[in-house]
């Protein structure tokens, strides 16, 4: 498939999964990322915060991307247990998700929340991966577009831009499942995304954005996925743990 700005990007996010012998997945990924991928694609692993700088080490010259997956908001303070985005970047991160699904379900995370921290993402120097998604239940309503739009809304700070903001839909009842939308509604979604970023990011440059589809991606399904207009990669779960299998989403762009 033909590649134009933006430039794809495919995030593997390790959630809580990885211990040191992870840097064995990690070196394959290195290794599988030819010169021929590196030509068409963005690579980025969120391993777990115990992992982020032995990964960004190990990543220096790579071109592969280390990002965490969760900051705090402030940039220091007696907030037992939290990393700040400029720990994460002091690490060698350059770029956190933010608002992803388990964050907003397990620890109530509202819009403003994730709006708070990816602010901190940018004060820090890093690249915010937004996440918006509908539920099952918002789905079967008819309410998927009025979510996804109230979210970014919430969501994304007034200084976001091309290079500092990713956003990457994830539909909740297709993470983990092994369920997907199909590609109709990926493109519907990716859509109204794009209209909203227009408001949110302005007419020049909310074109470069990158918009992530996220959910249940494998390589059995990434070429129909990332085929999908609007849709400039993937923020990929369990699959991006096995290094063939996420370099085979990414692969998706040399067919």
């Amino acid at each position: 498939m033909s590649v134009e700005w933006p430039r794809p990007l495919v995030a593997g996010n390790w959630k809580m999964n990885g211990l040191k012998s992870s840097n064995e997945v990690l070196s394959e990924i290195q290794v599988g990322y030819t010169p021929g991928l590196k030509a068409k694609v963005d690579l980025v692993v969120c391993p777990p915060a115990t992992l982020v700088h032995s990964f960004a080490v190990a990543c220096v010259g790579s071109r592969v991307g280390i990002g965490g997956q969760d900051c705090h908001a402030k940039e220091s303070g007696a907030f037992t247990g939290d990393l700040s985005a400029e720990m994460l970047a002091d690490a060698g991160a350059t770029y956190v998700i933010v608002g992803h699904s388990e964050r907003r379900q397990y620890h109530k995370e509202k819009d403003a929340d994730v709006c708070v921290k990816a602010v901190a993402a940018h004060r820090a120097g890093l690249t915010a991966i937004v996440c918006v998604g509908e539920t099952r239940e918002e789905r079967e309503a008819g309410k998927t577009l009025a979510v996804v739009r109230k979210q970014l809304r919430g969501s994304i700070p007034v200084d976001s831009n091309s290079h500092n903001l990713v956003v990457a839909y994830e539909p909740v009842w297709a993470i983990g499942t092994g369920l997907t939308p199909t590609a109709a509604d990926v493109a519907e979604v990716h859509a109204a995304i794009r209209e909203e970023l227009k408001r949110l990011v302005g007419k020049a440059d909310h074109a470069k954005v990158r918009i992530l589809y996220g959910g249940s991606v494998k390589p059995s399904n990434a070429a129909e996925l990332m085929s999908v207009e609007n849709v400039n990669g993937a923020l990929v779960g369990g699959a991006s743990l096995v290094a063939a299998d996420f370099l085979a989403i990414a692969g998706a762009y040399l067919g």
